[in-house]
């Protein structure tokens, strides 16, 4: 039955509108399901557009604002069961409208200047009534002619750009009612060879296929990706869609290739070819909008926060803050939930004490998610439909439901009845994906499978792959090494944390727990002892807890909010629809995944005043592997941490609002404000967000200065001391708080960064923005750079084995600062020994031999250390430029229990710079981390926007909220310094915290743990022979110790005046400040550490190991 429309559709500016339907409310979800009674179809319009949606069709139909263009003669009709005005449907300017509408033109065309302007007038006119019938706009003709579709107008995948049927051969087959076939199958067999007619959707981010307009199930997506710069040929950079030509002369076709995918599609003339090449060479290529275009770093993602664009970023420290901030977002969530990781235990609990929190697990988490979508298939669609028209005039008679916040509406101005519960019953479909890393199972003990079973016996809602299949890959050498969490697109977790055992601690890092409260069973974790063989018993202990020390685990995790969050999103898309096509092409129940949309924009343009920056096209985009980083040109990246006068000042909330500026302003999208707590912190005194600033007279990537206005700034404020004492805890954080482990969320400038290549995302060219972020970022620091990793593996130029510079661009560094005079430090803490089992002398440790090799021969041993180059250069002053670190920890196992230690494990990759910048992921510094090549990996560049007032080589210096608050709360953990203290190790530089804290501190501890522990590494074993003598000679002393010497005598004996004195070890222990210890560099440095023959190992490549 036809609808009469609102008489007054009127043209309108801003986004889509629509008119409100009293009648019949819609449904309008993400999925945009829709329930009419006497239709079998769902609509694609629930409500009547806007004539600003006309206008625009008006437009791409050739009888709008444009201009004309001659017309290609050569187009013929597509369908014959299609009217045949639908032959100008495409987005080719036309002045000529459709002969179906001639009738409704001719009265009107007396009054018009011209017959092009009475003509355009007219056919406005007329669509605007015809789009008053929802019954006609619905039609399957119709949607075809507009080139709409069901995704056509979801604000979450972009803005509508070309559509229409095409045919592919590639699918499989598609179970129509015509089977499939064209008009004209029967005169020229178009459609044979399995050809077959789908609908194909351009967005600007990918090329999406479809059974039909009304379908939102993908058939088949290509999402755009970096391409090369040049096919190779000499013919320039490679093109999205090219024209292909046909033997037979009536058939016309194009491809459309993006990373290791090329697809064949048809259409049935070479205009609609040539429109649909345009089209999508246009969506992918055009800078700077395109994706398929290297952005800063050679990274496939922009730098966000440029502008206020919501881009905001919060750090956390160790597995308990994280784990909450995780299963906070994971219970407040409302539609999809991605997840992959290197290893994911589903029993994890994300909260302790476990015996109080058991709803906290991660299975039970995302059970509890999952079923909360599945009710709606137990209900009809007529109950459904009164639900919605119930709840839709609630809406009407302004009711709020509880606990929903403000996002009533989706973006299209329709209710979002997704937030909405009526008797506990969602309206919306959940899902929940979860991508894992299937490892190598003689190598590897994460026993995956297990993982994936599971997952899957949660409920039908929970999605699950594993990839790579070894054989049919040839890939058993490497990982997934990501470790991401993302909720509905709006924050997503990135770092060094699995959601696996032996993840969670505190900031106690305790390495007893009995009776067990905090880790149960299997996480109870110390792989330098044991690996369990088996994963499914998880409750059960692996551990003696009366005899062995868990290991203590050291991590950095991070959130982001707004762009970053939809770029790893993006990420994610790409890996898991690889691995669907290559492990799931046929199953039905595992989805191709379509990528959000966040439009990219200028290249590193920030707010600038009254100039047009023109973007120049630049041909050289690709970043090749250079031993010399100062070489590069300008233009390959942004000059990072410009300086800072000292003299500028913090912005107080007074200052601000008294020019203008409003510091409470959030850039975040105010209606998510309700749906998403952050862990807060008090808030600093601190600048405006000043986008200029780090901006100011750089070359862009495309060679475009950008010319930015005066920055407005006083001197330097009064740091306040209390800070870290007196924060605002919300809600969600605080348990956790008290140790400073949970950031401010701070608006940041930020980029996503990766290690990607063909095998791991299926991308044409292979991505190592992380390598290059960490060499750029070195390269231009100012005074400092802190780094934490689980390994620190890397070469010199010249060196042909290790590949990455990241030691080059640190040597470098170096040196110019000696050759300058200035103070500059470099301060790396790693694990004191790979976490891997096995003593240093046993025959099945040659893996933690091998690593040991690699590492020392980077830091200290050999022609290609940077401590040897070092000395040769400068001398023995090289010890003020760079040292190294380790964390260790000790506690009594039970109450009056064995006293141990041992190491804290440090997993977190985290660099620090000027205190401005932070590098946060996943990636280690070594080869299998950072070529991209090898391992895949994520990672974000943060960049301060905000500053505080701190000190940097004795001098006023405005440190970056972010960075500063991250490498504080660090520095005060591992020191033992209470928060009120910080204000000690404010400046990094000066001798004072340099020296005579961080140091010190070091170097005491280190010689405490050597007293009463002799624990393994230290400084006196220098080969294996002393080793054994050393375990042999505790063994005896005390009965039991440990695989590291972690057990602690019952009394000390020490020699004074000849005299044998006793004392109890743990007085000596009392003068232990936090973890910091000294990294041993002469242990084992009389022995070759490398595999030998009559072991596995050495038959292994070294690939594996660095």
């Amino acid at each position: 039955m036809a609808r009469d429309s609102s008489d007054n559709l009127i043209y309108g500016g801003g986004a889509h509108q629509y008119v409100q339907m009293q009648s019949e409310p819609p449904l309008a979800t993400s999925s945009s399901y829709s329930f009419r009674q006497g239709s079998e179809l769902m609509w694609i319009f629930d409500e009547l557009p806007n004539v600003k949606i006309v206008k625009e069709w008006l437009q791409n139909l050739g009888i709008g604002d444009h201009a004309a263009v001659v017309q290609d003669e050569d187009e013929v009709d597509d369908d014959a069961d299609v009217p045949q005005h639908e032959e100008n449907y495409a987005s080719k300017n036309r002045d000529v409208p459709s002969s179906a509408a001639f009738p409704m033109i001719k009265p009107a065309l007396g009054r018009q200047q011209s017959i092009s302007d009475r003509a355009k007038v007219a056919m406005q006119g007329y669509l605007n009534h015809f789009m008053g019938n929802l019954d006609i706009i619905n039609s399957r003709e119709v949607c075809k002619f507009l080139e709409v579709s069901k995704l056509s107008f979801l604000p979450e995948y972009g803005p509508k750009l070309k559509e229409d049927y095409v045919m592919v051969r590639h699918l499989p087959k598609i179970q129509k009612d015509d089977g499939g076939r064209c008009c004209c199958c029967g005169l020229f067999g178009c459609c044979n060879n399995n050809w077959q007619k789908v609908w194909a959707v351009l967005k600007p981010g990918f090329l999406a296929l479809l059974e039909d307009p009304f379908e939102t199930k993908l058939l088949d997506i290509i999402v755009f990706d970096v391409l090369p710069p040049s096919d190779g040929n000499g013919e320039g950079r490679v093109s999205l869609a090219k024209e292909i030509k046909d033997r037979n002369p009536l058939r016309y076709g194009l491809t459309v290739s993006c990373g290791n995918r090329t697809i064949k599609l048809r259409t049935k003339s070479k205009a609609k070819v040539r429109d649909w090449v345009a089209s999508i060479n246009d969506a992918g290529l055009r800078p700077p909008e395109g994706w398929c275009y290297p952005h800063r770093f050679g990274a496939f993602a922009p730098p966000r926060g440029l502008t206020e664009d919501g881009s905001q970023a919060q750090w956390f420290i160790d597995g308990q803050a994280a784990f909450e901030a995780i299963a906070s977002s994971i219970e407040e969530a409302k539609s999809e939930i991605f997840i992959t990781d290197w290893w994911l235990c589903p029993e994890l609990y994300m909260r302790r004490p476990f015996n109080i929190h058991g709803s906290s697990r991660l299975d039970v988490l995302l059970e509890a998610k999952a079923r909360q979508g599945v009710q709606v298939s137990g209900l009809t669609k007529g109950v459904i439909k009164e639900m919605i028209v119930l709840v839709c005039s609630l809406f009407e008679a302004g009711w709020d439901p509880p606990n929903q916040g403000p996002e009533r509406r989706s973006g299209s101005g329709c209710y979002n009845l997704s937030y909405v519960m009526i008797a506990g019953i969602p309206v919306s479909i959940w899902q929940i994906y979860i991508l894992l890393y299937k490892e190598v199972a003689l190598a590897l003990k994460i026993n995956s499978v297990y993982s994936k079973r599971r997952l899957l016996n949660i409920h039908e809602n929970v999605k699950v792959l594993r990839y790579p299949d070894h054989f049919s890959s040839g890939v058993y050498l490497w990982s997934h090494h990501e470790k991401i969490v993302i909720v509905d697109y709006e924050v997503c977790y990135i770092g060094g944390l699995d959601l696996c055992f032996g993840r969670y601690d505190n900031p106690q890092h305790n390495v007893g727990d009995l009776p067990a409260l905090v880790w149960p069973g299997k996480d109870y974790y110390n792989p330098r002892e044991s690996e369990p063989n088996s994963w499914e018993d998880t409750m059960r202990d692996e551990l003696d807890r009366e005899k062995y020390p868990r290991m203590p685990w050291h991590d950095v995790h991070c959130a982001l909010w707004g762009p970053p969050c939809r770029d790893v999103a993006r990420h994610f898309v790409q890996r898991w629809n690889y691995a669907k096509r290559n492990k799931a092409p046929n199953e039905q129940a595992i989805p191709l995944l379509m990528p959000q949309h966040h439009m990219v924009i200028p290249h590193y343009m920030g707010k600038t005043d009254a100039i047009d920056v023109k973007i120049k096209e630049n041909e050289n985009h690709g970043l090749k592997r250079q031993d010399s980083f100062t070489s590069r040109s300008s233009s390959q990246d942004i000059p990072l941490l410009l300086h800072q006068e000292a003299d500028e000042k913090v912005v107080t909330d007074e200052d601000a609002k008294a020019n203008g500026l409003d510091m409470n302003h959030n850039v975040s999208d105010q209606k998510k404000e309700s749906s998403w707590n952050h862990f807060s912190y008090k808030r600093l005194k601190f600048e405006p967000p000043v986008p200029d600033m780090q901006m100011e007279d750089f070359v862009d990537d495309h060679g475009t200065k950008l010319v930015h206005g005066p920055i407005y700034m006083d001197a330097l404020t009064q740091h306040n001391d209390e800070w870290w004492e007196t924060q605002e805890r919300g809600d969600l954080d605080a348990s956790v708080n008290e140790g400073g482990q949970v950031g401010p969320c701070t608006s940041c400038r930020c980029q996503i960064i990766r290690s990607v290549g063909p095998w791991s995302a299926g991308t044409s060219q292979t991505e190592e923005s992380i390598h290059n972020a960490y060499c750029s970022l070195i390269e231009k620091a100012e005074h400092f750079i802190y780094i934490e990793n689980q390994f620190f593996i890397s070469g010199l130029s010249g060196d042909e084995i290790i590949r990455n510079r990241v030691l080059e661009a640190l040597y470098r560094r170096i040196l110019r600062a000696n050759n300058e005079k200035k103070c500059f430090r470099v301060i790396i803490v790693i694990p004191l020994l790979p976490g891997f089992q096995g003593g240093l002398d046993d025959g099945g440790a040659a893996s933690v031999r091998a690593i040991l090799h690699w590492q020392y021969r980077t830091i200290c041993r050999g022609q290609n250390s940077i401590l040897k180059n070092l000395y040769d250069a400068i001398g023995p002053q090289a010890h003020d430029y760079i040292s190294f670190y380790g964390l260790r920890s000790y506690g009594r196992l039970r109450d009056n229990g064995l006293l141990a230690t041992s190491q804290v494990y440090v997993h977190s990759k985290v660099m620090i710079v000027d205190d401005r910048a932070v590098l946060v992921g996943s990636a280690n510094i070594n080869d299998r981390s950072l070529l991209g090549s090898r391992d895949s990996e994520i990672g974000a560049l943060i960049e301060d926007k905000e500053f505080v007032g701190s000190y940097m080589s004795g001098n006023p210096w405005k440190a970056g909220r972010f960075a500063y608050s991250l490498r504080i709360s660090l520095w005060c953990e591992h020191l033992g310094l209470h928060p009120s203290e910080n204000a000690r190790i404010r400046d990094p530089v000066i001798d004072t915290t340099y020296r005579d804290i961080w140091m010190a501190t070091a170097k005491t501890n280190t010689m405490i743990y050597q007293d009463v522990f002799a624990c393994i590494p230290n400084d006196l074993i220098s080969s294996r022979t002393v080793l054994r003598q050393a375990v042999a000679y505790w063994k005896e002393k005390i009965g039991h110790t440990t695989i590291d010497l972690g057990i602690a005598p019952q009394k000390l004996e020490s020699y004074q005046n000849g005299d044998v004195r006793t004392m109890d070890p743990m007085e000596r222990l009392e003068s232990v400040k936090g973890f910091l210890v000294s990294y041993p560099l002469d242990f084992m440095s009389q022995e070759d550490l490398r595999p030998v023959f009559n072991e596995s190992e050495f038959y292994a490549s070294s690939q594996v190991f660095h």
